[in-house]
């Protein structure tokens, strides 16, 4: 790739992202489980670029929505209604009103209350709510403690034995129809163990409420599919993940659905950025660049390791911190990498940043969004252009007093 070309062409930084990579990835995971019914729902939150997800919704992926701005950028998208689920902690009751007015697949539950909440909603509609319960299978998925969700410890989901009195109650329930079962572990997970065994006690639950004529058809595995960002990881193999998950469903008739996010777009995204300039003091040095926490949080927020390469320059290297202008001492890239020495104007590349990269930037300090770029069939094309100064303020100016 021509990244002086990109430079010239559309300034730094921005990111860029391979279609073509994620498509790749995309019909290998379908692939995997092709000896069962199965629907991916591509989880919009960890990149939700309106392109990106138009190119999901040709591929037939469903999609996985956290908020009910998620929910409207997938229809926009051209996403079908019936291939989008809506998850998440907090929903409000206008949240979950607009999602049985768009009859959306159905709703996964995080509580008693919220099932409640949304049984009234659509008392009030005169509709009938299709649900799933998220289960907190009580799983350490050995990952970064932000990112674990299957713990009791964590915000998500209800324990098994609250989930099957919820069910039970949505069975009765003329306003609820409980379709689907749910489980979500974490995320970034390298280690396999952990999802099967949530599986087979998430299984075990089904063929219970199965007996008892709760007639669920979509078992949903969540996300959390590990991605390699540092180069002793090693990435999980979809087979033994498929066929993990396929053995501990057996005799059960049921769609299953995975949730992906990370593991699609990840790598195929990198986060382009030019050295400003370099500064040392009596013990350290710095390589200060126009990108910024604002920009790529992730280092900051989970000291989460990003390669850092410079893709033309040579030479001795020596070790650096990797920052960027905000006023935060936590705005670094990197600490003590290895870089060769860089000159104002150098081009930096930060890889694997698909994923939580854009969709987590903010307007601190008054830094304005960069732009994003997608790489398909050997072409560049914008697909976010650029903010501006006066797109961050036009909705403040109108409100200051003469």
């Amino acid at each position: 790739m021509d990244y002086k070309q990109l430079k010239n062409d559309f300034q730094t930084p921005f990111y860029i992202y391979d279609f073509d990579k994620i498509k790749e990835r995309f019909l290998n995971l379908k692939d995997a489980f092709k000896a069962r019914k199965s629907q991916i729902f591509y989880a919009v939150k960890a990149n939700s670029n309106l392109s990106l997800l138009q190119m999901f919704a040709h591929l037939d992926s469903g999609f996985d929505c956290v908020s009910i701005g998620e929910v409207k950028r997938a229809l926009k998208a051209g996403a079908k209604p019936y291939k989008i689920i809506f998850s998440g902690v907090g929903k409000t009751k206008e949240e979950l009103k607009l999602a049985l007015k768009y009859d959306i697949l159905y709703i996964n539950l995080e509580s008693e209350a919220e099932m409640m909440l949304l049984e009234n909603v659509a008392k009030e509609l005169a509709l009938k709510a299709r649900i799933s319960i998220r289960v907190n299978p009580n799983v350490d998925a050995k990952t970064h403690p932000y990112i674990s969700t299957g713990l009791n410890e964590n915000k998500f989901g209800v324990e098994i034995d609250l989930a099957r009195k919820m069910y039970l109650y949505a069975k009765n329930s003329s306003f609820l129809d409980p379709v689907g079962v749910h489980f979500h572990i974490g995320s970034q997970l390298l280690d396999l163990t952990p999802i099967h065994e949530a599986a087979k006690i998430v299984a075990q639950l089904t063929r219970e409420l199965k007996a008892l004529q709760i007639d669920l058809k979509f078992f949903d595995i969540g996300g959390g599919l590990g991605v390699v960002y540092e180069k002793q990881e090693c990435e999980p193999n979809l087979y033994d993940y498929a066929q993990g998950i396929l053995a501990q469903l057996k005799g059960l008739d049921l769609t299953i659905g995975m949730e992906p996010g990370r593991y699609l777009v990840a790598q195929s995204g990198e986060f382009v950025c030019c050295v400003l300039y370099e500064k040392y003091n009596k013990t350290k040095r710095f390589v200060v660049v126009d990108g910024a926490m604002n920009d790529l949080i992730r280092p900051s927020l989970y000291e989460a390791y990003h390669e850092i390469v410079l893709p033309y320059n040579q030479g001795e290297e020596s070790k650096c911190d990797i920052v960027g202008g905000i006023c935060e001492s936590g705005d670094f890239f990197a600490k003590a990498r290895f870089l060769p020495k860089t000159q104002s104007g150098d081009i930096m590349i930060v890889k694997n940043a698909g994923a939580y990269g854009f969709s987590m930037s903010s307007n601190y300090n008054t830094r304005n969004k960069v732009c994003e770029l997608a790489l398909e069939d050997g072409k560049v094309r914008l697909i976010r252009q650029r903010e501006s100064f006066e797109d961050q303020i036009a909705l403040e100016e109108k409100f200051l007093r003469n």
